[in-house]
């Protein structure tokens, strides 16, 4: 993949800067877009220390207007961007009863309008190319759904749709669109929801074929072929990485 430029969203931490350190590795030049702009540089500035090309950019997905700048930023310093991995995400555990207008609208400002306007954003440089690559990170709760988390569900769900949707729309320009729906993987995330008490780490283990939690960088390696020359030829497809909770 070397001389290709790649946009990570969220990828100053978790699945995402493990993706932009994969690709990185791989020769990638990498963007990484994060709501945290200090995070996301020190996140680059890593990847640079271990010989890869990377800078951060303080970016919030649910701004269009911050969303083009960046890639017109991420032109110029790196070269037109022809990969994208959109990581960013947001998740809210709440009883659908108690959950308020203005917290669905957010939910699905980052998880699905901010994908959708990532992806419009970057299109017309892989068109020009005639060569293109997005990942989108969905979840695993899109299979069977998860209680008190409606907006995010939802949201993710919409993410599988539009991914098929542009996977056909966009293959005659030699553009893939893939997705990975993450299952059960240590992230900030998990993290979170674990230390809340709506999730029990050894029982959710026990109910992981594998027998472990799995990696950001288990999420990275499927991301990484995803976007290579290598899957040309896969389009339009949900790879799941859960460990065999769903098959």
């Amino acid at each position: 993949m070397s001389g290709r430029t790649a946009i990570v969203t969220g990828g100053a931490s978790g699945i995402g800067a493990a993706v932009a350190r994969r690709l990185a590795a791989d020769g990638t030049r990498v963007a990484l877009f994060d709501l945290d702009g200090d995070a996301a540089a020190e996140t680059a500035t890593a990847i640079e220390k271990d010989g890869g090309t990377a800078f951060g950019i303080a970016v919030d997905v649910t701004d269009r207007a911050a969303i083009d700048a960046a890639v017109a930023e991420t032109e110029a310093r790196l070269g037109r961007p022809t990969i994208l991995v959109t990581s960013a995400g947001r998740a809210a555990v709440q009883p659908t009863l108690e959950v308020s207008g203005e917290e669905w609208r957010r939910l699905l400002a980052v998880n699905l309008t901010g994908t959708f306007d990532c992806c419009q954003a970057v299109l017309p440089g892989m068109v020009a190319e005639g060569w293109g690559r997005i990942v989108t990170i969905s979840s695993s709760s899109v299979h069977g759904g998860a209680a008190a988390m409606a907006g995010y569900v939802a949201a993710k769900s919409g993410v599988v749709g539009l991914t098929k949707v542009l996977a056909l729309e966009f293959a005659k320009h030699g553009i893939t669109v893939n997705t990975v729906p993450p299952g059960f993987v240590d992230s900030p995330m998990l993290r979170d929801t674990v230390a809340r008490g709506f999730v029990d780490l050894d029982q959710q283990i026990g109910r992981t074929p594998v027998g472990r939690v799995g990696r950001p960088e288990d999420v990275a390696a499927a991301c990484a072929y995803l976007v290579s020359e290598d899957a040309s030829y896969v389009t339009g497809q949900v790879i799941g990485v859960n460990g065999g909770r769903n098959t």
